[in-house]
């Protein structure tokens, strides 16, 4: 029997007739026939959880835009913003209009038909069967009833009216509405993209993955501030130190200490030893020498790296205070450096190998974090292409002349697509293996390589100058290089060569990154040549507002074309609420599809399409 036969043997158990063949490929040529979903991308998020919190309740606009597709002029501008900020945040909105409506009753009845006529429009790009499964059970029966049965017919009318009374004469009001905003906030967009660095700098990104982790369809491309931390997470001491000391130097180690329940008191008790206080300051310099050690050490075991530059400590010259780096000695603002043994500098002291011992017990063993990196290597990935895009968080390294720069992966040369798929399956390793195998070691090594080695793709620059920034006060000193890549994404060769490297369209796809803020008060533009190439970091982080000039990009892709979201900073939830603010945001149009897209023109609707011919090879053989 050939393996065609014995395939269509096996779907013929889910599919036992001819007439549910028939069935099943009635819906599914109908379901390529419905519009594509709307696709929305968020990059560089840094922990910024309330901003991110309003940006995936308002679509990046496209809750606003929908509302305005509905009511157009019908009702007024204050009517709308109202309306958009009770689908943001019912349950708040709703305690605020019950302090100051009169007649709650003529609010509920004109606020559920309005969310009605919303709901029943973003759900119109649905089959029913999706819809259904978005609606909890319990309000899965009215909700039904009332988005799909049609208003105008007048036999229907009072049979709709007398719905929305009941739930309103019953007390169900604010319960239903809660679920149609939910509802609207959820059909809105169909899928989303994360491009990378969830974590640092802001304070809560532990929030922002327990919200991923329930979302209803997402991807992410790792960027580099992720992959330290799926490092410590999994063990690596050189990670575990970087991620300590950012979170010290950011303020914010509450994040490990709330977020996490990572113990910092070992860490606390060695400050107070050696640096005779406990302050944020002094929990980042000692945290930030025992990294400079650990990664001496991982950088000698590791030749192929070439970071040898980066072993600093036994280039000081202590009496002097000066530091060779890269052949040229700089002045050196301090050489207080309690912890360091000056004739053998590189040595982690027995507190040290302690303190390092008790917070990699810690992550290894933290369960929340655990389970948000579980979810960052089941989700997510180095790179994607996604509906003919190509999705990566940092940069493809090239050379001046814009070629595939080649690196030593233990031994296996890599460019182009080859060295993400390596690193890739070394940053699986680095997490998955068996505890104390090579392979567990190698891997993690990769993941500490992949949030500062100068050939990652998450890192794209020749150094991390950490050293540089805490010691030496000359700025040239911590000058960070980028990779090449961003002096030629406006070269349509070297863009349409990435593009061809990773087998999509160079005439139809976008490549789409973030990793690199963009200033745009220095006249910096997120769209480089031409529209074929994406950077949608515009410093979504607090950091970077002063030097971006905005609060953060993002991104939308609906069927009729991709449009880019421009956001000022976001003071609160609060004061949405009370104002019906919003966030203030702009939008770009990047591209106008010269038709409309459907299902069929997606990766899910050539999925379908190999689908249907399988059916109808099937149906032959019923037929025969």
């Amino acid at each position: 029997m050939s393996d065609k036969k014995k395939y269509l043997k096996i779907l013929a158990r889910q599919y036992p007739t001819a007439d549910s063949v028939i069935s099943e490929i009635v819906n599914l040529q109908a379901i390529i026939n419905l519009p594509k979903g709307t696709e929305h991308f968020l990059s560089d998020i840094h922990g910024e959880w309330e901003q991110f919190s309003h940006v995936l309740k308002n679509g990046s606009g496209s809750i606003r835009t929908k509302i305005e597709e509905v009511f157009g002029n019908r009702e007024s501008a204050q009517v709308k913003k109202s309306l958009a900020t009770l689908i943001y945040y019912p349950k708040e909105k709703l305690e605020k209009v019950k302090l100051e409506e009169e007649d709650m009753a003529d609010w509920y009845t004109v606020t559920l038909h309005r969310l009605v006529e919303i709901l029943r429009r973003v759900s119109s790009k649905y089959t029913r069967s999706k819809v259904r499964k978005a609606i909890p059970a319990s309000y899965a029966y009215i909700i039904e009833e009332l988005i799909t049965e049609k208003e105008e017919l007048n036999d229907k009318q009072a049979y709709y009216n007398n719905i929305i009374q009941n739930i309103i004469r019953l007390g169900a009001a604010d319960s239903y509405i809660e679920t149609f905003c939910n509802l609207i906030q959820y059909l809105v967009i169909d899928h989303l993209h994360i491009i990378g660095d969830i974590f640092d700098r802001g304070p809560e990104p532990h929030k922002i993955l327990d919200k991923l982790i329930d979302y209803h369809s997402v991807d992410i491309q790792w960027g580099n501030h992720d992959a330290v931390w799926m490092g410590a997470a999994s063990g690596n001491l050189a990670c575990i130190a970087n991620v300590v000391r950012l979170c010290a130097r950011y303020n914010n180690l509450d994040v490990l200490e709330e977020g996490y329940g990572i113990n910092l008191t070992p860490l606390v008790t060695f400050c107070m030893k050696y640096y005779g206080h406990m302050d944020r300051q002094a929990v980042h310099k000692a945290i930030t020498m025992m990294q400079f050690k650990v990664e001496h050490e991982l950088i000698k075991n590791n030749p192929c790296f070439k970071m040898e530059n980066r072993l600093i400590l036994d280039k000081i010259n202590w009496e002097n205070r000066t530091v060779i780096i890269d052949g040229k000695q700089w002045q050196l603002n301090s050489t207080e450096m309690p912890t360091v043994n000056k004739n053998c500098p590189w040595q982690l002291n027995e507190d040290e190998i302690q303190v390092l011992a008790r917070l990699k017990y810690s992550f290894v063993h933290c369960e929340k974090l655990q389970k948000h990196v579980k979810f960052l290597y089941k989700n997510g990935s180095l790179y994607k292409v996604f509906n003919g895009n190509l999705l990566y968080h940092g940069c493809m390294p090239v050379d001046e002349k814009g070629r595939f720069l080649e690196a030593d992966i233990y031994g296996k040369k890599c460019s182009g697509k080859a060295l993400y798929d390596e690193l890739e399956t070394w940053a699986r390793k680095g997490y998955f293996s068996k505890e104390g195998s090579d392979e567990k070691e190698k891997g993690g090594n990769i993941l500490w390589y992949l949030w500062e080695g100068p050939l990652s793709p998450l890192f794209g620059k020749q150094k991390m100058a950490v050293f540089e920034n805490m010691f030496i006060d000359d700025k040239k000193a911590s000058l960070e290089t980028k990779n090449h890549y961003y002096d030629e994404v406006d070269d349509l060769e070297v863009v349409e060569r990435i593009m061809m490297e990773f087998g999509v369209d160079a005439k139809k796809a976008h490549i789409i990154n973030g990793h690199v803020p963009q200033e745009v008060k220095k006249g910096d533009s997120p769209i480089k040549c031409g529209g074929k190439l994406l950077i949608i970091d515009g410093g979504f982080a607090a950091a970077y507002h002063e030097k971006t000039g905005i609060a953060g990009y993002t991104l939308v892709c609906n069927s009729y074309g991709l449009r880019l979201v421009v956001h000022e900073k976001f003071t609160s939830a609060q004061d949405v609420i009370e104002k019906d603010s919003d966030i203030v945001s702009d939008t770009i149009q990047v591209e106008k599809f010269s038709a409309r897209q459907y299902v069929a023109d997606t990766d899910t609707g050539q999925e379908i399409k190999e689908q249907i011919k399988e059916l109808e090879e099937l149906l032959k053989e019923y037929q025969s």
